[in-house]
């Protein structure tokens, strides 16, 4: 039988630190297909891309843009394709994919390193490309057979129900690994990337090749949920009838799921913890918060007690006031940080602060384009910029704003020379947002805080660049939905800025995604 010989590669994470990555099927033809099979096979978070060791420059690493250049037992390079910023208050920086570093506030705390939470599952991010998997040993060989069929004859195998009910199983439990609720594109992505590694399996009287697979994946795919939702799995289990309010009582009815990015969306209690367990652990947390110098024991409990605290926040949808009183840490901006990076596995304050900068030049072109009232409102603010790189983030904050057609003063409101009870009434009626509190016009040193539901829960924050990744970060801890009058701004940060569920934009999005990138 003439079947592709394995590869085996060896991969430099970073500094000592290099993994071997098998490849069963060969190299494979793009190198898009070599990046998705080495994230996947060394669970690399961050965006990257490969180098390799090019003999006519004395082993010098370059960009591997052809599969050409390499061969079977070649050294890769991974180069990560953002880097974090130096000026935001964190005292060291390293690899993405090899430390456990996090965000820190900025409000003079120091670096802290995370340990993995014992409460988050094994799930990872939606992969770009989607790897199909190895299947059954007997799978493996009737699909070996059927492929030298088709290359022989472009004869197309119709799986008896056993090798058919094998590659509906071994693909659920690799996008399992990921979520159990798949978009309708999402569906697409998998059944296109079965019949282009198996093409055997491509089917007749289908436009697409792959519909009738499409359609079997949903099929399976919900039998599962079902099979966890017997089992107690609270990621499930939230979406069944007897969660559900009166008024939205039906199996379609407002569905809660990832739709934003999330890899760990409402995680099981940690081996050996019980919710009694947790609780008492989240009453500690309310004393320790108040001692001085309890910052690792307050990080502690607080990754701990993440599944307590993400099954409250979507199973029960709690008032704000309700979860500052329950788990007051969760309003501190390092636990901001900590808390987004358990929900998506992806860092929040530097990511955001550092992609900013990246886009700023690119940004202040597509600006320029903008011509009548926007132009001229974008203009004015672009004018304020100077080299302090809080103003000038905060000015390209506005301009996005005013890009979308969106009102920045909605998002960032300015309170000047006000009386406590005036502003106490101005932040009684606001429902999102961030409030910048000056004494006197051009104030240096103003109190930068974030206000949910009438509520002050974040103050004396260094910038308003700073405070609208809080508030991002937040809109993730509390699972909540961007306020309407912003949710263009808001998806543009979440899927153009942080690259997260970049999948489908909305069109004001994806015109400026390709404006960016011309």
């Amino acid at each position: 039988m003439n079947m592709t010989a394995p590869a085996i590669l060896r991969v430099i994470l970073g500094p000592d630190s290099s993994q071997r990555v098998m490849i069963s099927a060969g190299l494979p033809s793009t190198v898009a297909e070599l990046e998705a099979e080495i994230k996947t096979q060394c669970k690399i978070m961050e965006p990257f891309r490969l180098q390799f060791m090019d003999t006519l420059f004395g082993n010098e690493f370059v960009n591997l843009t052809s599969m050409e250049e390499i061969q079977d037992k070649a050294t890769i390079k991974i180069v990560y394709t953002f880097f974090q910023p130096q000026d935001q208050g964190e005292d060291t920086f390293s690899f993405p994919s090899t430390s456990a570093l996090d965000d820190t506030s900025t409000s003079g705390d120091s670096t802290v390193t995370l340990s993995s939470p014992e409460s988050t599952s094994s799930r990872s991010s939606w992969p770009d490309l989607f790897c199909i998997p190895n299947f059954t040993y007997d799978a493996e060989i009737k699909l070996a057979q059927a492929h030298v069929a088709f290359k022989e004859n472009g004869m197309l195998l119709i799986p008896d129900p056993k090798l058919k009910s094998d590659i509906l199983e071994g693909l659920i439990q690799e996008v399992v690994k990921h979520t159990v609720y798949l978009t309708d594109s999402k569906f697409d992505q998998v059944a296109e990337a079965l019949i282009l590694k198996h093409p055997c399996l491509k089917q007749r009287g289908s436009h697409s090749g792959y519909a009738g697979w499409k359609l079997s994946l949903k099929y399976k795919l919900s039998n599962y949920r079902t099979n966890l939702r017997k089992i107690g799995c609270p990621e499930v289990c939230v979406n069944s009838l007897k969660n559900k309010p009166a008024e939205k009582c039906s199996p379609a009815s407002a569905v809660k799921r990832p739709k934003r990015g999330e890899v760990d969306y409402c995680p099981s209690f940690p081996l050996g913890e019980s919710e009694q367990s947790l609780e008492k652990m989240r009453v500690e947390l309310l004393s320790d918060v108040k001692r001085r110098n309890n910052r690792e024991t307050v990080m502690d409990k607080m990754n701990r007690t993440y599944a307590l605290r993400r099954q409250e926040v979507i199973f029960d949808a709690p008032m704000i006031r309700n979860v500052q009183e329950r788990w007051p840490a969760l309003f501190f901006p390092a636990e901001i940080n900590a808390e987004f990076k358990r929900i998506t596995t992806m860092t929040l304050q530097s990511r955001f602060l550092s992609q900013l900068d990246y886009l700023s030049e690119s940004l202040l072109k597509v600006f320029a384009t903008r011509s009548g009232e926007q132009g001229r409102k974008i203009k004015d603010v672009t004018a304020m910029m100077t080299d302090d790189i809080d103003a000038r983030r905060e000015s390209l904050i506005k301009g996005l704003c005013f890009y979308l057609n969106e009102n920045p003063d909605i998002l960032v409101q300015e309170y000047m020379d006000m009386t406590e009870a005036t502003a106490l009434t101005a932040i009684e009626k606001t429902t999102v947002g961030i409030y910048v509190s000056r004494d006197t016009p051009g104030n240096d040193c103003p109190d930068v805080g974030i206000i949910i539901e009438g509520v002050v829960v974040l103050q004396d924050l260094d910038s308003v660049a700073l405070a609208v990744a809080m508030l991002f970060g937040l809109f993730y801890s509390l699972n909540m939905s961007y306020p309407s009058q912003l949710r263009y701004t808001f998806e543009v940060i979440q899927k153009v800025v942080m690259e997260l569920d970049a999948t489908l934009l909305s069109r004001k999005a994806q015109n400026l995604k390709t404006k960016l990138l011309m």
